[in-house]
């Protein structure tokens, strides 16, 4: 009879008072992704293991992690994709450790409250406006978000300077802006809210975001490249000034 198959495992192991990695050697199956294996553990040999998971589909966003230091979602990330040596699995380092591989990502929901909400026309009646496709479309890519936090986690300017989190809303809140800001419906301006309250101005479009994305959003490309045009063009573009100082003295509504 084969032997059974094994992985080494290296898995962090600790609360918000500190912790270190501790070694694991765990039967492994064809076809598993890393929370099975995780789970395994948790069954056999570490019954207090701490981990976050629901769905097990890559849809919730629960599992995320760092597994041999790169932002992914336990629940899909397949062993037999990464390479032979031992696997190390470390909670999302950009936010505080409650146990294990739970981090507190509460900061994340506070970023939430302060995104404006959906503002269609007063006037606006049920059944009064059919969307174009486009439209439909690019709403649609950044509704795909599954709030996993990886995006926000491998985000150099949260990650690595403590005092940018309470200024810095992140990839994940800037394509909510950005989904709002580019409805036909919407009659907000988020645009000042971006440059001056949320921090877009700090973000340099490394891509790392749109890179660790299990949903496939362009976060980039598609919400945070056009966002910045947008605010670039309400603030300096001389041209729209002068429209809009126009605007403001006929008692016109400002363009968009």
């Amino acid at each position: 009879m084969a032997d059974q198959a094994t992985r080494q495992l290296r898995v962090w192991r600790g609360d918000a008072a500190g912790g270190g990695l501790a070694d694991y050697t765990v039967p492994v199956h064809e076809g598993e992704v890393v929370l099975d294996v995780l789970h395994r553990l948790q069954a056999t040999q570490a019954n207090d293991l701490a981990i976050r998971w629901n769905c097990k589909a890559g849809k919730c966003g629960s599992c995320s992690a760092e597994i041999n230091g790169r932002p992914k979602l336990l629940c899909m990330t397949r062993l037999s994709a990464l390479p032979r040596r031992p696997v190390t699995i470390t909670p999302l380092r950009t936010y505080p450790g409650i146990r294990d591989l739970v981090t507190d990502v509460s900061a994340n929901y506070g970023w939430a409250l302060h995104v404006p909400s959906f503002s269609p026309p007063e006037d606006l009646k049920p059944g009064g406006y059919r969307m174009d496709q486009a439209d439909i479309d690019r709403s649609q890519e950044f509704r795909q978000c599954i709030e996993c936090w990886l995006c926000q986690d491998v985000c150099h300017v949260i990650r690595d300077h403590d005092d940018n989190k309470p200024t810095y809303a992140g990839p994940r809140y800037f394509i909510r802006h950005a989904e709002l800001d580019m409805h036909p419906l919407d009659t907000g301006d988020r645009r000042q809210a971006l440059r001056e309250e949320h921090g877009l101005g700090l973000c340099n479009i490394t891509k790392c975001c749109t890179e660790v994305c299990p949903a496939g959003i362009k976060i980039t490309d598609n919400a945070i490249i056009p966002m910045k045009e947008r605010s670039a063009d309400q603030r300096y573009d001389p041209l729209g000034r002068v429209l809009r100082s126009w605007r403001h003295r006929e008692g016109r509504p400002p363009a968009g």
